[in-house]
């Protein structure tokens, strides 16, 4: 979600990473002294305790539930009758002596006798393909390949007359669609050669081994779709390639079968609030006559907060029916052609609600501190077809995932008020500490975040508070189980910090004017807002307001790059693919449409706005040590912004250093090296702010 170009006074040249290596570490001090690697690795080992559930679907007729868990060696689809997940059975085209084969991807057929998934069995094959399992009665089945895929699949979806099931499908694929993923090396015919689309293909699913039919063109690249109830069309969403950097200026089409691409919607072509914004999440209504969807300001695709909107599936101008909510929807079903349930972020809770076009205030169905899914996209669940039961896994800082229910017609505040599903997690404890959430007020907003406490917590001590900046910035800190990446609130909770994770404004959760409060304003509000919460908890708890450090991953490493610049507060900084200088950036990285709408303009036609946000500009403010990790593929946050970081820190004689991973992307994948950087960053922490 980040980028730069190269002006005259700019110095980083991109081949000058190549002389950097990772190099292995062996030990790490905590704030209570010094402890071995292996210590860190128990860690991390304790924050992945708990058995993985991945997809989950509930039938249309409500009768069975079929959803993906984590064995020993492998990924497998079971099937269970709704209410009694203790008789799940296996679903899978594996052999029986087949046991390292992955299987995932549930998707019900609307007869509930058809389930769709998507697996690499028989053992040997790594590529994915389409299966369809037929029950005959009870949880008997037959499985048949449909597809003789050769390249990436994902997202199987059946069409509503269940004759065929579409899905998408990137042929030849060499990498994982998407930015985060590592780029590929530099070579050849930069943005010509070797670019890879993604397009929505189907299959029939009577079909045998066959190759996938693409439905939408060559020259789009295909981000979300969804069938019309006539099973005879699609809506989706879809910009010219190279997918990763276009998502920002996607388009939604719709296209009967055989039939060509009608744009319905461009918003840089239209007036008023979603002017230049991105959509997401199109939803055909019973009738046919309307689409829903999501539209706001998001920065990454695949993290969706904004509001709701309808459009004619003719065209014509769409028509925002959340306006001013304080709440970031991120997914829908319609119920009826004029009523929604939306599944939201709202303050720190994940929620759902019954909302009726041009009624009364939304009904509350659940508010949970959780995070919630099904497995599919951000906030996405399962229903049955009449939407009387919602089904989807949920974590939260107390509670390891587990399958959950929620009646339509009900209402619950935590995952208690809920009908828990799965046990697969019972007797699993946190090895960290408890949580709150925390709210307070700063400049008129409200804003809220999340605190660990110390897994050793002993009120009569003062602790170290390290502060961690989530990515973005549209996203948000949730209560989840287990550690998010590298750079982890229950790990650093774990070794006995406090730990405060802040969504400041920028974020979703509090609506669409309070994600849209930060732009042309990086590092201002948003900063103030993360200080004025800081304040908040060193004035309430025990913690040494001279041991409070920052770290962050992607915006919340350019938050912390920029942040040392500002003030500090902080006594010790780890940047994770930060982003030091706007400027050089937008020249730099793979995906630099996303920033014409956060800085109205791009880097040539308005680079003071960009310098204002550039901590390379205030270079010489910086006192705090500051440690800078990034992978040498990221094409989000490329590594020469940590080099020229670094490359200034060293300059200015502040204590810094410098690892670049290789062969890793903006979401490192690498074991060893999410190891080594939690290793580093609690050496760094403990040596700056050591406890006395």
């Amino acid at each position: 979600m980040l980028n730069t170009v190269l002006s005259s006074r700019k110095r980083i040249a991109f081949c000058a990473l190549i002389s950097f290596s990772f190099c292995a570490f062996d030990s790490v001090a905590s704030a209570q002294g010094t402890l071995s690697r292996s210590r860190v690795e128990q860690v991390l080992q304790g924050l992945g305790r708990a058995h993985g559930l991945g997809s989950v679907a509930i039938s249309p007729d409500g009768t069975k539930i079929a959803f993906v868990r984590q064995a020993e060696h492998n990924w497998q689809v079971m099937v269970a009758p709704f209410g009694d997940l203790a008789k799940a059975a296996r679903v899978t085209a594996a052999k029986r002596d087949e046991t390292g084969c992955n299987e995932s991807s549930v998707a019900w057929g609307p007869d509930s006798r058809h389930l769709a998934f998507l697996g690499n069995c028989p053992l040997g094959e790594s590529q994915e393909n389409v299966y369809l399992a037929t029950f005959e009665n009870g949880t008997k089945y037959s499985v048949e390949r449909l597809t003789d895929a050769h390249g990436e699949v994902g997202y199987p979806n059946f069409s509503p007359d269940g004759s065929k099931i579409a899905f998408l499908y990137v042929e030849g694929a060499t990498r994982a669609a998407g930015a985060l993923a590592a780029m590929k090396p530099w070579a050849g015919v930069i943005g010509e050669d070797g670019v890879e689309v993604q397009r929505v293909a189907m299959v029939s699913a009577t079909a045998h081994n066959a190759k996938p039919e693409f439905v939408t063109p060559g020259n789009l690249h295909a981000y979300e779709f969804d069938w019309s109830p006539d099973s005879k069309a699609l809506a989706y969403v879809a910009a010219e390639p190279p997918g990763e950097n276009n998502w920002w200026v996607a388009k939604l089409y719709t296209q009967q079968l055989g039939g060509g691409p009608k744009a319905i919607l461009a918003p840089a072509e239209i007036a008023g609030p979603l002017h230049g914004l991105q959509i997401a999440v199109p939803r055909w209504s019973p009738d046919g006559k309307q689409i829903a969807f999501i539209g706001g300001l998001m920065s990454d695709q695949g993290s969706t907060g904004g509001d709701v909107w309808v459009i004619s599936s003719e065209g014509g101008e769409p028509r925002d029916v959340t306006p001013d909510t304080k709440t970031s929807p991120a997914w829908m079903v319609w119920k009826g052609d004029d009523e929604l349930f939306v599944s939201e972020l709202a303050g720190g809770n994940s929620q759902l609600v019954d909302m009726k076009l041009g009624g009364d205030a939304p009904r509350v169905v659940y508010s949970v501190p959780g995070t919630v899914g099904d497995g599919r996209m951000e906030l996405s669940l399962s229903t049955t077809q009449d939407r009387s039961v919602f089904v989807f896994h949920a974590v939260s800082f107390e509670h390891p995932v587990e399958i959950y229910a929620a009646q339509a017609s009900g209402s619950a505040n935590d995952l208690s008020g809920l009908k828990q599903l799965t046990h697969v997690n019972d007797g699993i404890t946190p090895i960290w500490g408890k949580s709150e959430s925390v709210n307070w007020k700063d400049e008129g907003f409200d804003v809220q975040g999340w605190l660990l406490f110390p897994a050793h917590y002993d009120p009569a001590k003062k602790y170290g508070l390290i502060v961690l900046v989530h990515g973005g910035p549209a996203g948000a800190a949730q209560s989840s189980w287990g550690g998010r990446g590298s750079l982890s609130a229950p790990a650093f909770s774990a070794m006995d910090y406090f730990v405060l994770e802040p969504n400041p404004r920028g974020s979703f959760g509090q609506g669409e004017a309070f994600t849209q409060a930060n732009r042309k304003d990086f590092g201002y509000g948003d900063l103030r807002d993360i200080l004025a919460g800081v304040d908040t908890v060193v004035a309430k708890y025990p913690i040494d307001k001279d041991r409070v450090g920052l770290t962050g991953w992607s915006y919340g490493g350019f938050m912390t790059m920029f942040a040392v610049t500002q003030t500090h507060r902080f006594k010790a900084a780890v940047a994770g693919a930060g982003i030091s200088d706007w400027e050089s950036y937008y020249g730099e990285n793979s995906i630099d449409q996303w920033m014409i709408p956060y800085f109205g303009a791009s880097v040539y036609d308005d680079p003071k706005v960009y310098a204002k946000s550039s901590a390379i500009d205030f270079i010489h403010n910086v006192k705090t040590p500051t440690l800078a990790v990034v992978g040498d593929r990221d094409g989000e946050c490329p590594a020469p912004q940590s080099f020229e970081f670094w490359h200034a820190l060293r300059d200015e004689h502040v204590p810094t250093q410098l690892v670049v991973y290789p062969n890793e992307g903006h979401g490192f994948v690498n074991p060893e090296h999410r190891t080594d950087v939690l290793v580093r960053a609690l050496e760094w922490f403990a040596k700056y702010m050591p406890a006395e």
